[in-house]
């Protein structure tokens, strides 16, 4: 999972909340230190498991080029609540709840998706591209999930309905992020985080993540067709989707493609500069274009 290395918000980052015609989802804003906002708008969409803070490490410096940078909880994810209803959690379903915040902006809208974000963005994307100014897949691919990262979603399915959430994080998440040094605040917020995500959520998106269908030849009918630039950023070391997999997925689509030295599958955690410095290059060049 995707594991912020710090929590406390940086200066010009609030907590919020934005309201939509499909509900509300809690958010975290980022504004310019000093100015006004002279540059389009960002929204940042997470992966499976994780959240808006995600994202803390690279907003304040998105932000400090002169836009309105938001990252937020998908439905069921953290602090944005979810039904019990698996239909509400298909990437289809979760992409019509990102097409309804995009209408919330009052300007064209710098899109990303990371990872499983990326999969439900790709639909909104697909449904009506016209409220975007670019489109960026952040460690994402074409198609279902594979590798380690399918394992450790297939291990979830199956053992969730049988024992639990409790003893899933206790026998193999926190024993996991424990070994790899992560501090105690962080250990505490990634167990709190994980057991505010609605169960049926959890299920339902890993099922999406294993099972999701090529929509690549879709995007690229959509974004030529109204001249949407596209970005594929990924970490060099990426354990999620594989490298020349996400290579490949650019090519297809025609995209720039920018790989992060040293970052393997949450780029903005673990490269947050180098990202941050890629994503406001290529934003600025599609507002230029």
């Amino acid at each position: 999972m995707s594991t912020p290395r710090f929590l406390t918000l940086p200066p010009g980052v609030r907590r919020t909340e934005i309201d939509t015609s499909r509900g509300t989802f809690a958010v975290l804003e980022a504004l310019p230190g000093s100015g006004v906002c002279e540059r389009g708008p960002a929204l940042l969409v997470p992966g499976f498991t994780g959240s808006k803070e995600d994202f803390i490490a690279v907003l304040q410096t998105l932000a400090g080029a002169g836009r309105r940078v938001v990252a937020l909880d998908m439905r069921g994810q953290h602090e944005t609540p979810g039904p019990d209803d698996p239909s509400a959690y298909t990437c289809a379903a979760l992409g019509a709840d990102i097409g309804a915040v995009l209408e919330h902006f009052d300007d064209h809208v710098h899109l990303v998706g990371h990872s499983f974000g990326g999969l439900v963005t790709r639909e909104a994307v697909i449904g009506d591209p016209t409220m975007l100014a670019s489109y960026t897949l952040m460690s994402s691919g074409p198609a279902a999930i594979g590798g380690s990262r399918e394992v450790e979603g297939r291990v979830m399915l199956a053992a969730l309905p049988k024992v639990g959430l409790e003893h899933l994080w206790s026998t193999r998440i926190e024993p996991e992020v424990v070994t790899k040094g992560v501090p105690r605040e962080i250990v505490a917020f990634l167990r709190r985080r994980m057991f505010m995500n609605a169960p049926t959520g959890l299920m339902t998106m890993a099922r999406e993540v294993l099972s999701s269908p090529d929509r690549v030849d879709d995007l690229t009918k959509v974004a030529d067709d109204v001249d949407l630039p596209i970005l594929v950023l990924y970490g060099e070391n990426d354990d999620g989707w594989e490298p020349r997999e996400q290579a490949a997925m650019a090519e297809r689509l025609g995209a720039r493609k920018v790989v992060i030295p040293g970052a393997a599958h949450s780029p903005a955690v673990e490269a947050p500069e180098t990202t941050a410095s890629a994503l406001t290059a290529f934003w600025n060049d599609a507002e230029r274009a």
